[in-house]
C-alpha cells in the first residue's frame, strides 16, 4: 500500500526552472503548494546513481531531510536506441555546466552521424520519487516513445523537447502547447501513477 501525501505543502527538489515549471502544472488540480529547492537555497546532491531511480530517489530523500518537508525528484532524460540508450542519465550533463541544449541536442545529432545510422528511434523517461523525512520514499516511472528530428523545432517545452517527435504526434514535444503535453508526456505518465497511488482523486 503505497503512503499518501497528507501535507500542504511540498518540495521540488529541482533548481531546473523548466522542470519545476512543468511539475507545479501538473501539480496545480490537487491545491498542492510548492517550493522548489532553489527557493528553500538547498544544495544540489551530486548525481552518482546508475539508474533514473537511483537518482530520482538519491535527490528527493536529500532535499526531503535538508526541509523536513516531503519532497518529490525527477531524473529523466533522452534515451537514444542507436547510441544503446545515449545520453540517458547523462541527458542533463550533455548540455555542460552552462545548460545548453541546443549543444546537447548537436551532440546526440554528431552521435547518429558518427554511427552512420538512420535509426531515430528514441524515448523519454521520468523517474518520479517522493520522499519524507523519515526516509519512506515511493518511486514512479513513466516513458514515452517517439522519432528525433533535425533541426530541433519549437520553443515552448524544454531541454531535448524540440528534437524529439512523439509517435503518433507531428509536432515536437517544444512545438507543443503545455496542456497537449501534459497529457502524454514521459512525465505525466509518471504523474498519473503518482497521483493515483498518493495523492487521491480530488
Amino acid at each position: 500500500m503505497s503512503r499518501k501525501f497528507a501535507e500542504k505543502t511540498l518540495v521540488v527538489a529541482s533548481h531546473n526552472a523548466g522542470k519545476v515549471r512543468e511539475i507545479r502544472e501538473l501539480l496545480a488540480p490537487f491545491g498542492i503548494e510548492t517550493v522548489s529547492a532553489g527557493d528553500l537555497g538547498l544544495d544540489e546532491p551530486e548525481e552518482t546513481g546508475e539508474t533514473f531511480r537511483a537518482n530520482a530517489e538519491l535527490k528527493a530523500l536529500a532535499a526531503a531531510k535538508a526541509s523536513g518537508k516531503p519532497s518529490l525528484a525527477d531524473d529523466s532524460g533522452l534515451c537514444v536506441e542507436a547510441l544503446s540508450g545515449a545520453p540517458g542519465i547523462y541527458s542533463a550533463r550533455w548540455a555542460g555546466p552552462q545548460k545548453d541544449f541546443d549543444f546537447a541536442m548537436e551532440r546526440v545529432r554528431l552521435g547518429l552521424v558518427e554511427e552512420g545510422t538512420l535509426d531515430t528511434r528514441a524515448y523519454f523517461v521520468c523517474g518520479l520519487a517522493l520522499a519524507w523525512p523519515d526516509g519512506h520514499i515511493e518511486y514512479f516511472e513513466g516513458r514515452v516513445d517517439g522519432e528525433l528530428v533535425w533541426p530541433p523545432r519549437g520553443t515552448k517545452g524544454f531541454g531535448y523537447d524540440p528534437m524529439f517527435v512523439p509517435n503518433g504526434y507531428d509536432e515536437t514535444l517544444g512545438e507543443m502547447e503545455p496542456e497537449r503535453k501534459h497529457a502524454m508526456s514521459h512525465r505525466a505518465d509518471a504523474f498519473r501513477q503518482i497521483v493515483d497511488s498518493c495523492f487521491g482523486q480530488k
